[in-house]
């Protein structure tokens, strides 16, 4: 039976680039999905489609081997590309970018910026000269990405340029302005009338959610992804055998954890032997522990994956932790530099369990629905590919339509 296509003039295939203007997860990957344009694919596509030469390409005897052979084709062509000396060298700037704006992040985090120095140099002359190597950095990363067909880079470069949209306020206040490019534009006349205690402080090293902590970690992990990934298109890693199976336990723990934290009958008050009626505090205790122990289990496991799902969902998981740390540490759970989490059992059993409820209730059940996410992505959509699948459909990671929690 030969392939059939329904074509409806009225259609609107402007969905196939929402990505480019809309919000959310879907904004992680326009950069892979404009690479998937460039390169050719949609415009060969359509032509193999809706070409005047598709009926002609149906047997006799209705098999349509011909027709199946075009769209194999394709899909050969997308895993296996011919990279283009221009495609060739975006992806070269892009890797040798990534090192380079890594160093400027660096600096801008370094306590050496913000001090004098014995030699003349004023902490508000290295503070300028930093930025300005930082928005430079910056700008060739976010142009070569465009022009890359890196997924697993790009996709990481788009998370980085969310975060900047979303300081964008902050930015202009030390005179940085983000531009329709997604590019930085510097005023050096405001920067140098802003106060340094403000840049230092949206660069903080010390903070996880700071600005230039999020920049880092964005472009530590593409770094990572450029030491191991290809010119193919990226199908995400998440590991094989052991690790595979510890990462999916490590966040499906997180989100049955969570809801158990934020469930009433974990806090159901029972009677001992002696005939006192409370909460059992031993199991609740048991409760947080596995949580604490599955949380830095997920992080370990998830931070080093290229697939935007889950990069999306462990740093809302992050924020919200960071958010709450100081009610988690009321009940003796420390957050630490790296985002791991501690717990001590004499301080948390002293705890007031009815505030525990109260504070899980809303934490507990947040988190376990984007750790319910992250499971969902690092398992369910491991080998998802961006772009055309080999039935022709387009997919675009991380629009899935997934709730998370059952």
């Amino acid at each position: 039976m030969g392939v059939r296509i329904n074509v409806d003039s009225r259609q609107d295939y402007s969905y196939l680039f929402q990505n480019l203007s809309s919000g959310g997860m879907g904004n992680l990957n326009f950069l892979s999905d404009y690479a998937s344009i460039k390169n050719g694919s949609y415009g060969k596509l359509m032509k193999a489609y809706y070409g005047p030469g598709q009926s002609s390409n149906t047997s006799s005897g209705g098999t349509g081997r011909s027709s199946y052979n075009i769209l194999e084709k394709l899909e050969q062509e997308k895993r296996n590309p011919k990279v283009s000396k221009d495609i060739q060298e975006a992806n070269s700037n892009l890797t040798s970018g990534l090192g380079t704006l890594k160093n400027s992040i660096a600096k801008l985090q370094s306590e050496d910026t913000y001090t004098d120095t014995d030699n003349g140099q004023s902490a508000a002359d290295k503070v300028v000269s930093a930025v300005k190597s930082f928005v430079t950095d910056y700008n060739k990363v976010v142009t070569a990405a465009k022009g890359s067909n890196l997924v697993s880079q790009t996709a990481y470069v788009t998370n980085m340029m969310s975060a900047t949209s979303a300081n964008a306020d902050r930015l202009a206040e030390i005179g940085i302005k983000v531009n329709a490019k997604g590019t930085l534009d510097l005023n050096e006349a405001k920067l140098k009338e802003a106060d340094i205690s403000k840049v230092q402080e949206m660069f903080s090293s010390g903070d996880i959610m700071s600005y230039g902590s999020r920049l880092a970690s964005r472009v530590q992990f593409a770094n990572t992804a450029s030491t191991s990934s290809t010119n193919k298109t990226d199908n995400t890693s998440t590991g094989s055998g052991t690790d595979k199976t510890q990462t999916a336990t490590g966040a499906a723990g997180v989100k049955a954890d969570g809801k158990a934290l934020a469930s009433a009958d974990l806090y159901k008050k029972v009677t001992d032997k002696d005939g006192v009626t409370g909460y059992d505090i031993s199991k609740i205790f048991g409760t947080v522990k596995s949580f604490v122990n599955n949380y830095n289990s997920m992080l370990k496991k998830a931070e080093s994956s290229t697939n935007s799902g889950v990069i999306a969902n462990l740093s809302y998981i992050r924020q919200k932790t960071a958010q709450n740390a100081d009610p988690l540490k009321q009940f003796g759970i420390s957050v630490d530099g790296k985002g791991r989490m501690t717990v001590d059992e004499g301080t948390f059993k002293k705890s007031d369990m009815s505030q525990v409820q109260k504070f899980f209730k809303d934490y507990g059940s947040s988190v376990a629905g984007n750790a319910s996410l992250v499971d969902y992505y690092m398992t369910t959509q491991a080998n998802a590919a961006n772009g055309y699948t080999a039935a022709g459909g387009y997919n675009v990671q991380g629009s899935s339509g997934y709730t998370g929690i059952v």
